[in-house]
């Protein structure tokens, strides 16, 4: 039986459905994200899990009980927002410890789980300070040392790296995966962040206006999408709008817009004239001055439109002789600019295997 249970949950505020008869099983011990553009309806979902709002239909069990009308202080379930959520004036010690106090804790007890729980997040030593004389990072580690001090069944975090800088946020991730795994609590994770939830997540519900538009794990997400949406919303991708022209022994041949004929793998009952789109990572094309003979059964000259150097990779926008713009990435594996690398206006030829994208039917 899974920990928490999620069957045909709506709501609705007013004409606006929110959340749109979500269905959900999350296990024991998992790092589950909930993973969605603003106004997904994934922090709607969340606050119905916390108890800090109710469903208009469907149930949320927890270890197999309907936690529909019980309140929040009563589901051992806690929750860490984006704010943190922290008493300014009471030091690390006492914000920690205050569910303990609140549930009537021994006296005895409360200075060893206190301390076990800053050992948890790496705060020993800064029992004494307050929120104002931490970093981002600290007040952080803070929440979620009050969050886990009670093992909650679930920690529900609702974009708790938001706020952070760019390394430091990188640094939390670690040690959010370091700290799951120790604790061995279930985490259920909002973010909008796609390489937030890759990076962190056993598995990954994305979701786009109320409804889970694919539950997977975040491999699969990623290089097999189920639709558009997923394809786009996902990292970097080209969409390249096209029909399908014919099908044979598990191959397509596609009719791509401003391109020209693409083959590729995956029918899977596809049928001729169907309309789509090919999903193709830029990671998953190659770039040349002249690429290798065979080395590619999709191949096209171009030039080089532009490109974005990021550090430690190079995003190449490429215009084919059709007009066609495709994204290709490089790494930057040598240091300042090689031979290797393009400037706009070069000519190059890309290309790709049969099997390097999916086709997405409309």
């Amino acid at each position: 039986m899974a920990l928490l249970e999620i069957r045909d949950v709506t709501r609705r505020f007013g004409d606006f459905v929110a959340v749109d008869g979500v269905s959900l099983s999350i296990g024991a011990g998992e790092f589950f994200t909930l993973l969605g553009p603003s106004g997904c309806g994934k922090t709607t979902l969340l606050r119905m899990i916390a108890g800090f709002d109710q469903p208009d239909a469907g149930s949320i069990e927890i270890d197999g009980k309907n936690m529909v009308g019980v309140p929040p202080e009563d589901r051992n379930v806690h929750t860490v927002f984006q704010s943190y959520a922290l008493f300014p004036h009471m030091t690390v010690e006492q914000n920690v410890s205050f569910p303990l106090r609140m549930s009537k804790c021994p006296q005895a007890e409360l200075g060893p789980r206190v301390r076990e729980a800053l050992e948890d997040v790496s705060l020993l030593g800064m029992e004494k300070r307050y929120p104002n004389e931490l970093s981002g990072g600290q007040r952080q580690r803070v929440a979620l040392a009050r969050a886990l001090i009670n093992r909650p069944k679930l920690l529900l975090l609702d974009e708790p790296l938001a706020a952070l800088d760019a390394k430091l946020k990188e640094r939390m991730q670690l040690e959010l995966i370091t700290l799951q795994k120790e604790v061995g609590v279930t985490f259920i994770y909002v973010t909008h962040d796609q390489e937030e939830a890759l990076a962190l997540s056993h598995r990954i519900a994305v979701m786009n206006k109320g409804k889970v538009e694919q539950l997977d794990q975040p491999a699969t997400i990623y290089g097999f999408p189920k639709n558009r949406f997923v394809a786009d919303f996902i990292g970097e991708c080209n969409l390249l709008d096209c029909t399908v022209s014919a099908v044979t022994d598990g191959t397509m041949f596609l009719d791509v817009e401003q391109l020209g004929r693409v083959i590729a793998t995956g029918a899977n009952g596809t049928t001729a004239d169907t309309k789509g789109a090919l999903a193709l990572r830029p990671e998953k094309v190659s770039i040349a001055r002249e690429l290798p003979a065979e080395s590619c059964v999709n191949r096209f000259n171009g030039r080089i439109f532009d490109y974005l150097y990021t550090g430690d990779v190079t995003l190449y926008i490429v215009e084919v002789e059709n007009g066609r713009r495709v994204e290709v990435m490089l790494p930057n594996n040598a240091v300042g600019r090689s031979s290797k690398f393009f400037e706009p206006g070069d000519a190059v030829q890309i290309g790709w295997r049969d099997d390097a994208g999916s086709f997405l039917p409309d």
